[in-house]
């Protein structure tokens, strides 16, 4: 079973930047990032294949976010740039234990981290 574990997350002011970590204990393909606002359910942020460059990112971050790896550390990250109020949530890093196609739900995911509460005021 391999463990996910998400750093990071923080308050900042609207306009601002953060940088999400998400180290992985062994090896993954596809990852990528999730996040759940108080009564909302999770949605889709962005995912990284697992082999070459392929990305995808939801319509809301495109152009201020950046989901990357680190193959050889096995981390993933997001750089979280024009940060606003609405991107408030708990943000999960996600990773499929087999090669496959990237994709925007949730049941193609195996591994799941514990979240990191990003808060963003206005």
């Amino acid at each position: 079973q391999v463990q996910l574990v998400e750093s990071g997350g923080g308050l900042v002011q609207a306009g601002g930047s953060l940088r999400l970590s998400c180290a992985a204990s062994g090896r993954t393909f596809n990852m990528g990032w999730f996040r759940q606002a108080p009564g909302k359910e999770r949605e889709f942020v962005a995912v990284i294949k697992w082999i070459g460059t392929s990305t995808i990112y939801a319509d809301s971050v495109k152009g201020r976010f950046t989901i990357s790896r680190d193959s050889a550390k096995n981390t993933l990250y997001l750089q979280m740039d024009s940060l606003k109020p609405e991107d408030t949530a708990v943000y999960y890093c996600a990773a499929s234990k087999s090669p496959k196609a990237i994709s925007r739900v949730t049941y193609e995911y195996d591994y799941w981290g514990q979240g990191t509460q990003v808060t963003v005021s206005s």
